[in-house]
């Protein structure tokens, strides 16, 4: 680790009273724009809404960028504000990120995940320069997108479970040796998540602002570590390996392969998937999106595919993925029924 990176700067604003002068280049996608672009006052010079996170198409839009661009604002969810920190950083150019929902951590991170080769890969970016944030667009957000970055804190029940679990097979690596006084500071993140879900799901404005308090936090600590194994395993993995299978027309959200991810993973560790499965659900984070012919199909190759990637040790490196063992973990998680 040579870096330890800072959170962006975070600014809590009306968008209407935003009056940028710099020649802009906007990342949004249609829903985002339509809900805010009215109340921004930005000077565009090009507007792009990127439907994919993979690596070459990144690159090709930070090649288009018009040279007389002089700042970036990724506007909408986290794939707006991984293409606008990606482009950012390859041209230079100051960085705004104005999330409409707060979905994921991503908008607080020095990092941008890019799909290559059918999994997710991260490219170290720096964070955004700043990132504004409106109690009323957030609020009003769709309920199913709206708080679903609380997966982000609920990862780290099964990321530390995982982590652990490395240890014990003495397979973490120097850089990712397991720290107690991290896991415990990370468990107590987690903890506060079932506190505030409700509260998310219903779009009240204090809870979702723990929820935010509670993702910089936990980037914070990622950050401090250099690594993200607190708070990213197994479930993770589920989701980086199903996604390809949910491509077609307009995907499924990262919260929604996250949070049944999550079950799975809880129930491999023999856990008591139930707080998790209400805490998920309480928040908003849809369970049923994912097709059971996927679910099974992905984790019948998920040990092959965790080990095709060389992703971190996890309980998964010793799942053997029979057919009643799969049917015994939907049945466990409710999950494709």
């Amino acid at each position: 680790m040579s870096v330890v990176w800072p959170l962006p700067k975070i600014e809590f604003r009306d968008l209407s009273s935003i009056r940028e002068t710099r020649r802009t280049a906007l990342l949004t996608s249609g829903p985002a724009w339509d809900a805010v672009g009215s109340l921004l006052d930005l000077p565009l010079v090009v507007q792009a809404e990127p439907h994919k996170a993979d690596y070459a198409f990144f690159k090709d839009l930070a090649s288009n960028v018009p040279e007389q661009v002089e700042v970036v604002y990724g506007v909408g969810g986290g794939l707006a504000s991984d293409a606008a920190k990606y482009i950012g950083r390859t041209r230079n150019l100051p960085t705004v990120v104005i999330p409409t929902a707060l979905s994921v951590d991503g908008f607080f991170t020095a990092l941008v995940a890019v799909r290559e080769n059918d999994t997710v890969h991260y490219v170290e970016t720096g964070p955004a320069d700043e990132l504004i944030i409106d109690w009323e667009v957030v609020r009003n957000a769709p309920a199913d997108i709206r708080g679903t970055g609380i997966v982000e804190l609920l990862s780290i029940v099964t990321g530390l479970l995982d982590w652990r679990y490395a240890a014990e097979h003495n397979r973490n690596t120097p850089e990712t040796r397991y720290v107690p006084w991290a896991a415990s500071m990370a468990a107590g993140i987690a903890q506060q998540a079932f506190k505030i879900a409700r509260g998310v799901g219903d779009g009240n404005v204090d809870m979702l602002r723990n929820l935010l308090d509670l993702m910089c936090i936990e980037v914070q600590l990622t950050n401090q570590m250099g690594h993200n194994r607190p708070q990213e395993g197994s479930e993770q993995f589920f989701a980086y390996a199903i996604e390809p299978r949910t491509a077609s027309g307009r995907g499924v959200p990262y919260a929604d392969l996250v949070g049944p991810g999550i079950l799975i993973a809880a129930a491999l560790h023999g856990q008591d998937i139930s707080p998790l499965r209400d805490t998920i659900a309480a928040a908003g984070v849809r369970l049923s999106q994912l097709r059971r012919s996927d679910i099974e199909s992905t984790l019948e190759k998920l040990p092959e595919y965790v080990v095709e990637h060389n992703l971190p040790y996890s309980i998964l490196n010793d799942f053997d993925p029979t057919s009643e063992r799969i049917q015994e973990l939907l049945e466990t998680t409710g999950l494709g029924s």
